[in-house]
């Protein structure tokens, strides 16, 4: 009996061949990964400012200040009436420098300066640069159209998305460039004007892009 006793503690003791305990296993430390970086938002060139220059017009540097409406709208002529050229972009307006489409700038002739009172010189195959966040975009005249504020398909075919062509796609980057034909209207006779004191007529040069490079 006690032969048995002695084996049964024996077996309810530990066990002679058993190694020393295993070492515990340190824990892989958990990290939270980084959110990946965010891509700065892209800049819609239509809303940036600009600048204009036409050396057949003796024009340097004029700035274009780009506002949501249409050419020569209230917004639009407060812009002018402070010396700058406005740009009008959105449903009723055109592009920003660079982009397919029309870009239009309007600016006075005689008044606030005149800074466009020499549009009349720029002829076809002059150049005219519009730079733009280091940017300088080279247009080169291609056509002079006149502008009616009296005929709505006229206003429709200044303000096209391809300039005399409403409707049509654009495939190209164009410029349209505008300012009155006051002088020319009055020797005609003509001395309607709009509520914003535009005369019926404006003097459109056309231009397509033909090249970029960084400045």
């Amino acid at each position: 009996m006690a032969g048995a006793v002695t084996a049964l503690l024996a077996a309810c003791g530990p066990s002679a061949a058993a190694g020393p305990a295993a070492p515990p296993q340190p824990v892989a430390a958990t990290t939270t990964p980084a959110p990946a970086p965010v891509s700065p938002a892209p800049v819609d060139v239509r809303t940036q400012d600009s600048t204009l220059s036409i050396p057949a017009a003796g024009i340097s540097g004029l700035r274009v200040v780009p506002y949501e409406g249409t050419t020569d709208d209230v917004p639009g002529t407060r812009i002018q009436d402070r010396g700058l050229a406005a740009s009008p972009y959105g449903k009723r307006g055109g592009v920003g420098p660079g982009q397919v489409g029309n870009f239009l700038v309007t600016a006075h002739r005689l008044s606030a300066g005149g800074p466009l009172r020499n549009l009349t010189a720029v002829g076809t195959g002059d150049t005219v640069r519009v730079t733009m966040g280091g940017v300088e975009y080279t247009y080169e005249i291609v056509a002079t159209r006149k502008t009616s504020f009296r005929s709505a398909q006229s206003l429709r075919e200044q303000r096209a998305a391809v300039p005399g062509s409403p409707g049509a796609t654009p495939t190209q980057a164009m410029i349209t460039i505008s300012t009155c034909a006051t002088p020319e209207d009055h020797a005609e006779g003509n001395f309607w004007s709009d509520a914003q004191g535009n005369p019926e007529h404006r003097i459109d040069k056309i231009g397509v892009l033909r090249g970029t490079r960084t400045t």
